[in-house]
């Protein structure tokens, strides 16, 4: 249950005024593939996809284009690793887990706009860097907000657990 509250919180803050990039997106996806059912990993990428035609058709008014679909594919992957904490439910596992989805997602979404967009950036290895260089600040703040977030997702289920009378050991697996 968590899983799903989890994916529909990550859904509604996009909707709301944070600061760019400061959502629970990342989190609620390693979150759902670590404790959610196996044979609904599919559910996040449906509800996050339709969140981002959404969001782009319709309140950023922007094109929908591929590189979207480079995005739904980073759900993907984002569930996968999170489905790898399954059995790894530790500290470390956990904040490594969310620093890969921040680099990576930095790192494939800054090619696919480069790509993407033709008159965003030239097709030059300087384009590159500075769609690179222009996505820092973004980068800085999902990174913050992967980090938080998904300290605060995966440490709720422990702390429910203890505060209804159980061990807290038992509660991590």
């Amino acid at each position: 249950m968590l899983a799903y509250l989890f994916v529909i919180l990550a859904i509604v803050v996009r909707f709301m005024p944070h600061p760019l990039a400061f959502t629970p997106v990342t989190a609620a996806l390693l979150f759902f593939g670590a404790r959610g059912p196996r044979k609904q990993l599919w559910v996040p990428v449906v509800l996050l996809a339709a969140s981002d035609v959404i969001l782009t058709k319709f309140v950023y008014g922007s094109v929908f284009n591929w590189d979207h679909f480079v995005t739904f594919a980073w759900y993907g992957a984002m569930l996968w690793l999170g489905s790898r904490l399954r059995e790894h439910q530790r500290p470390l596992p956990i904040l490594g887990a969310s620093l890969a989805g921040s680099v990576s997602f930095y790192v494939i979404s800054n090619f696919a706009v480069w790509a993407a967009w033709a008159d965003m950036y030239p097709k030059t290895f300087a384009g590159l860097m500075a769609c690179y260089a222009a996505g820092v600040p973004f980068f800085r703040r999902a990174l913050e907000g992967d980090v938080l977030f998904t300290a605060l997702m995966f440490a709720t289920p422990v702390l429910l657990h203890v505060l209804s009378g159980g061990d807290e050991r038992s509660a991590a697996v």
